[in-house]
């Protein structure tokens, strides 16, 4: 028994960086859905949709927010919102509150 208890151990042991290298990039790939509108990294050009590039994290979670529930109108903001936990959506507004907005 001892012996399966430290091949389990070693088993975690190993996995583990490779478990963590997996989410390395977690967040900028789920940002990356939004560079459809909001252009890359956040920083739109000659859009009508605001950049996300330096917007504050929190203003950002607001802002889907109102989207999820109703209260900002949307054309498809409303629908992409749903699509994400709360924890990929905090990750995402981490992720461009991170970016320097384009000059």
């Amino acid at each position: 028994m001892p012996v399966r208890l430290t091949l389990a151990a070693a088993l975690l042991a190993l996995a583990a960086p490779w478990a963590q290298a997996q989410d390395a990039h977690l967040a900028r790939n789920l940002a990356a859905t939004c560079a459809n509108c909001h252009g890359t990294n956040g920083n739109v050009r000659g859009k009508d949709v605001k950049p996300l590039a330096g917007v504050a994290a929190e203003k950002i979670l607001a802002q889907i927010a109102d989207f999820k529930s109703g209260a900002q109108p949307a054309t498809i903001m409303h629908q992409i919102s749903k699509g994400y936990t709360d924890e990929q959506l905090k990750l995402i507004a981490a992720y461009f509150a991170a970016q320097k907005p384009a000059p």
